[in-house]
């Protein structure tokens, strides 16, 4: 959905600017809606509200970039559609982050690109045998300290996902490139150099699968910290 990058901002526009995690460089981007007077609508991290802010308090000095829609709701419809949702405490880390509601604004779909990159399996996965262990080690802690060890947490997870996630998609692409050459192999009826391939083709197949088991537990892993930490702050 999101097009060419751009820096010169304009009322309604979807700007984000690049934060850390933690103490991870360039872990996320912090979107918001420019009101075109020098503030911007956006899920406000520190309180998770969506509020109206002065742009500086929005970019933290960070450079400011601009998603460029091919097609979009007009600035004063974003704007009002931005307006309407202020005070909204709601966020949430995967379903309603800043980048869903800047989204929704402009287009009406919510959706997080970012959240989809990194989690893409979520959404068929079973977390019940995690969810005990993690609700009590939350609830073993004073609730000023939940959302720092939910933080610390699921940074991790993501170092871990980063490294994993390249090498199982290298795997897979493996797969493929021994798939064909079997194939032409046979073709030649050189029946030894298929079986070689098919063979290499095997042990990549299984390490994709071992990586694709890893990748799931962390996903797994990530839903579950996150729906205990919204258990743990609405008792």
């Amino acid at each position: 959905m999101g097009g060419k990058i751009e820096v010169f901002m304009g009322r309604g526009d979807q700007i984000y600017v690049i934060r850390k995690f933690l103490n991870l460089e360039g872990v996320y981007k912090h979107h918001g809606i420019d009101c075109g007077d020098g503030s911007v609508i956006h899920y406000r991290k520190t309180t998770e509200t969506i509020e109206r802010t002065p742009i500086l308090d929005f970019s933290h000095g960070q450079e400011i970039y601009q998603y460029n829609y091919q097609a979009c709701f007009i600035p004063d419809v974003v704007i009002n559609r931005a307006t309407t949702r202020l005070g909204e405490q709601k966020y949430n880390l995967l379903f309603n982050n800043c980048e869903h509601f800047a989204t929704w604004c402009k287009t009406g779909v919510s959706r997080s690109l970012q959240v989809e990159d990194f989690i893409p399996v979520l959404n068929r996965l079973q977390v019940d045998n995690l969810y005990e262990p993690i609700k009590e080690a939350l609830q073993g802690t004073a609730p000023k300290n939940t959302t720092m060890l939910l933080n610390e947490a699921l940074a991790e997870i993501k170092v871990v996902w980063d490294d994993l996630q390249p090498k199982y998609k290298n795997a897979q692409k493996e797969m493929q490139s021994w798939q064909k050459v079997a194939v032409a192999a046979l073709k030649q009826n050189r029946e030894d150099l298929a079986r070689q391939a098919l063979y290499k083709k095997q042990k990549y197949q299984q390490q994709a699968n071992e990586l694709e088991a890893k990748l799931q537990n962390l996903a797994t892993m990530t839903e579950t910290l996150i729906r205990n930490s919204q258990d743990f702050n609405n008792h």
